[in-house]
């Protein structure tokens, strides 16, 4: 995907805020191009985010409700929080199911990426954008963890896959996968091993009509792009690399 297929989710960070773009700037994930994605925070006393969302044709909403047979995404892409002077403050991650028209950051979603928390975990939450993955969210808002915690001294890539789709009652299927960049390099794509993450439960996690799961009703259709997060926290770094996404039927 280039540079025109995305936008900037609305109420974004400015660039005196977070300095965000492309950059080598970062170790690269194994199989990764020249450049990755990455951000740096500015301003130590800045709350908020910065995000792009896929604008291609079908992708703006993916599908709008359970009349839609294709009312599904898959987002994809390596996620890395990157060593800071300070171990907390920022999480970047993968959205699915933002609403809003175009999106901003004010707007709910299907947050999956890396918590903000040292060690952190891998997680799926269900909220603003603005807040990214918060380990603070309501045991409703929290869809599901790693059972792994990682060190930011280890300096991990995470090749992370969300399936969210749309079922004909109008619950919203929810599906979390890694492929091991170790063995299956980012480069070869049909290579990829997709697994389910330990600790999240592999048929899924249904956000129901019923609004049991997480106590508000699904999201239907929507954008899906990357973004980050951060917390009046000077120079914390992210990045993200090798992104992809499909529709689900």
């Amino acid at each position: 995907m280039g540079q025109a297929d995305w936008a900037e989710l609305g109420s974004s960070l400015l660039t005196a805020d977070v300095a965000r773009g492309v950059t080598n700037g970062i170790a690269r994930p194994n199989g990764g191009g020249s450049f990755v994605w990455g951000w740096n925070t500015l301003d130590s006393t800045v709350t908020g985010a910065h995000g792009l969302y896929v604008n291609l044709t079908g992708f703006t909403p993916t599908g709008s409700g359970p009349t839609i047979p294709d009312g599904g995404t898959s987002m994809r892409g390596a996620v890395r929080r990157v060593a800071s002077p300070g171990n907390t403050g920022f999480s970047p991650f993968l959205f699915a199911c933002a609403q809003g028209g175009p999106p901003s950051v004010n707007d709910e979603g299907y947050l999956l990426g890396l918590s903000d928390a040292d060690p952190y975990r891998i997680m799926l939450v269900k909220g603003a954008i603005l807040g990214g993955i918060n380990p603070n969210y309501t045991a409703s808002q929290i869809l599901g963890q790693s059972s792994a915690q990682y060190s930011m001294g280890d300096a991990l890539w995470h090749h992370l896959r969300l399936d969210a789709v749309v079922e004909p009652n109008g619950d919203v299927l929810l599906k979390v996968f890694h492929n091991d960049l170790v063995v299956h390099a980012l480069d070869v794509p049909g290579s990829y091993d997709w697994q389910s993450v330990p600790g999240f439960d592999a048929a899924g996690i249904v956000d129901d009509v019923l609004q049991i799961a997480s106590g508000t009703p699904p999201l239907w259709g929507g954008y899906c792009g990357f973004a980050f997060s951060c917390a009046a926290s000077l120079n914390r770094r992210a990045a993200v690399d090798g992104l992809q996404a499909y529709r689900v039927t």
